[in-house]
Formats: C-alpha cells, sequence, structure tokens
C-alpha cells in the first residue's frame, strides 16, 4: 500500500477517544467536547422550522450560499470589519466554519509552503494545514501574569510565509490578540506577502477587561485578510453546520470553486435559520455573560493549581507537566478517579500545548463545575 505524505504528521484529536471512554455516565463532568447547553436564538428555531415545513431550501441551488444570508453576513461583516464586502463575488457560506479551512489553505497555498500558527492552537486548524500539504510554523504562546499572550519577538523572526492562520479569542487557550499583536501579525504580512486567514468564530465571546479587535481595523491587514465566520460559537448553532468566507475578490474566486468541489453547497434549511439569527435579537451578550461566570468558577475551583486564564472563548488549559504528570496522564486519572472528561492537547501544537489538558465550561453549569476542586482532589490523590 503507497504512503501519503499528508498524513505522516497528522494526529486525532482525542476527543472522540475520551467522549467513548467517558460513555454516557450522568455523574461525569462533560469538559472535553466543544458543546453548549446555552439555547440557540429562538428566531433561529423558528426559521428553521418553518422552512422545512414549507420546503423552502430545499435545493442545490446556489453552491455559495443563499442570497439571504450572503447578505446577512455582508451587514454583520460590515459592522465588524467597517468593510462591504459584495455578497455575491466576496462571500461562500460552507458547511461550518473549520469547513472553510481546507479551500482557503489550497487557494492561497502551494505544498510546502509555511503557514504561521500559534502553539497551542485548534488542531482542526494545525491538522489541516498539513493536509493541503503546507508547512505549519508555530510560533509560540506564553504565561505571563496567569495569561496567554503571543511572543511577539517568535512572531517578529518569521521571514518567509504564504499565510498566518491565527483565532482570537483561539481555541483551546483563550488567548484574546490586543492591538500591538495584530501590528506585529501586519508587519509579518507585509514582509512576506502572506495573506492573514483570521478565524472570527468567538470574536464577540471575550470577557472583561480584555479588547475585542477586528484585525480588519488594523492597518494593512483589511485588503489581506480572509475571515471565516461561524454560527456555532457566538449563536450556540452547533448542529446547523453553517459557516462563511469573505475575502478580497480576487482569492475569493479561488475559494469558491473550491469550496463548490468540496461541499457543493451547505443545508438550505439551516442557511434561512442562520440568516434569522444574522438579523434578530441572538443572546450573544447573554451567552457570554453565563460563560464568563463558568470560566470563574473554574478558575476559583483551580486556584492552587497551573490553570492559565482565558480571555475569552469556551475552553481553558491546565499544565499537566507542571503537576508532574503528563497531559494523557492527567486525562486518564481525571476520568477515572475524579469523573471528569477533559482532553489532552497531544494534536493541539508542539512544545507548549502537548503540557495541557483542556477544559471546556460551555457544557455544564456552574453547580456542577463547582465540583471541581473535589475532583480534581481525587484524580491527583
Amino acid at each position: 500500500m503507497r504512503s501519503n505524505s499528508r498524513f505522516a504528521q497528522v494526529q486525532p484529536f482525542d476527543i472522540d477517544k475520551v467522549a467513548a471512554a467517558a460513555g454516557a455516565d450522568p455523574d461525569v463532568l462533560r469538559m472535553e467536547n466543544l458543546d453548549t447547553d446555552v439555547p440557540p436564538p429562538p428566531a433561529a428555531v423558528a426559521a428553521t422550522t418553518r422552512s422545512l415545513a414549507e420546503g423552502t431550501g430545499n435545493s442545490w441551488l446556489p453552491f455559495t450560499g443563499l442570497p439571504e444570508l450572503c447578505e446577512a453576513v455582508a451587514a454583520d461583516l460590515r459592522l465588524r470589519t467597517g468593510l462591504d464586502y459584495d455578497p455575491v463575488r466576496q462571500i461562500a457560506v460552507t458547511s461550518g466554519g473549520t469547513s472553510a479551512v481546507m479551500p482557503v489553505l489550497l487557494a492561497t497555498t502551494e505544498p510546502g509552503d509555511p503557514v504561521v500558527l500559534t502553539d497551542p492552537t485548534y488542531a482542526g486548524l494545525l491538522q489541516r494545514v498539513r493536509l493541503a500539504g503546507a508547512r505549519p510554523h508555530l510560533v509560540p504562546l506564553r504565561v505571563e501574569g496567569g495569561h496567554w499572550r503571543l511572543d511577539r519577538d517568535a512572531l517578529g523572526e518569521v521571514r518567509s510565509a504564504a499565510a498566518l492562520l491565527l483565532m482570537s479569542p483561539s481555541m483551546p487557550s483563550g488567548v484574546v490578540l490586543d492591538e500591538e499583536d495584530w501590528t506585529a501579525v501586519a508587519r509579518v504580512c507585509e514582509r512576506t506577502g502572506a495573506y492573514l486567514i483570521y478565524d472570527a468564530a468567538m470574536e464577540r465571546i471575550v470577557f472583561d477587561g480584555h479588547p475585542r479587535i477586528n484585525p480588519c481595523r488594523v492597518e494593512g491587514l483589511g485588503e489581506r485578510t480572509i475571515v471565516i465566520g461561524s454560527m456555532s460559537k457566538e449563536y450556540r448553532m452547533i448542529g446547523w453546520r453553517i459557516g462563511w468566507v469573505a475575502g478580497p475578490a480576487d482569492i475569493m474566486s479561488r475559494i469558491m470553486v473550491a469550496t463548490i468541489y468540496n461541499t457543493t453547497v451547505a443545508s438550505g434549511f439551516h442557511q434561512i435559520g442562520a440568516a434569522a439569527a444574522l438579523r434578530e435579537p441572538s443572546g450573544v451578550a447573554e451567552a457570554v455573560a453565563e460563560y464568563q461566570a463558568r470560566h470563574e468558577t473554574v478558575v476559583a475551583q483551580l486556584a492552587d493549581l497551573p490553570l492559565v486564564r482565558a480571555g475569552g472563548g469556551w475552553s481553558c488549559l491546565v499544565d499537566a507537566e507542571a503537576m508532574g504528570l503528563t497531559a494523557d496522564d492527567l486525562s486518564a486519572r481525571l476520568l477515572e478517579r475524579g469523573r471528569v472528561a477533559a482532553t489532552p492537547m497531544t494534536a493541539w501544537g508542539e512544545q507548549v500545548a502537548r503540557r495541557y489538558v483542556r477544559l471546556v465550561f460551555s457544557a455544564e453549569p456552574v453547580e456542577r463545575l463547582s465540583e471541581l476542586r473535589a475532583r480534581f482532589a481525587a484524580a491527583l490523590a
């Protein structure tokens, strides 16, 4: 059987392995998978249900997205970025936000091209870079004062890149990039001619005291940024599997071709629900307040352990090696002794990520998260 170099370094998430080991035990704290029990916008549910009953959206066409959703995305992006996107030429709807990553990489890179990501980063980004045939160049995040910070000195050493693939807030760390970070990114893009591929899926899930900056508003980035958006996180619409990609018209023409030949079209029923969520009150602020309360509960429960605070998002990381364990060992102990399902970050970066275990706080209420101290004690005993 022939080998395939694209798969040589691709690693599994390990989320599914931890979930399978946890089974359906109701006593287990489910902190392994990026799900949420915070409900989606009622307008999205109503519009999707109505679409199913009426049969609207039951079509292959248009391949790049229903006009009403593309127009709603353009209006939302205008508020976020200050830019006017042509709904026909500059926006393509995808089957979830992460499904946009591969078409974007295929359109912006050649085999062997370096793509800059952070360490840690979302495994779905890192492993897609490898599957596309490009080469990850990982820039570390550092822990300073209990928070994650981008190593701007390491970023400044990048001399060659086809793209920078970044997220803010980022999974799994919850790091939020500030204006100086984005300015440093702009310098690298200008020096290398790289695109910025910006995963904006959690852009508004930012906690108190952290800036929320869209990189398109930073000098030098607007004209070279490809934005990937999603209904899954901010709008809690995971099962809809609706995302989009927007960017300069010239590169979008290639991205649209790759998108069409990758998935053909996203669900029309779900596109109609997504458009309603973008037009109507969406409950984002209320959801963010709930996630912050859950995050603060986790931080308080594990105050004596090497936990790194998140600036936003749905998860935070605890340093297994600082406790004298590997990430795999801590994950196994948490499940077997503490009844906590949590994923080791062995596939989510390199030197930095592999030290950590991810704790997702979006799917468990504060009352259950308040049991963490006792559960960690049992795991570490």
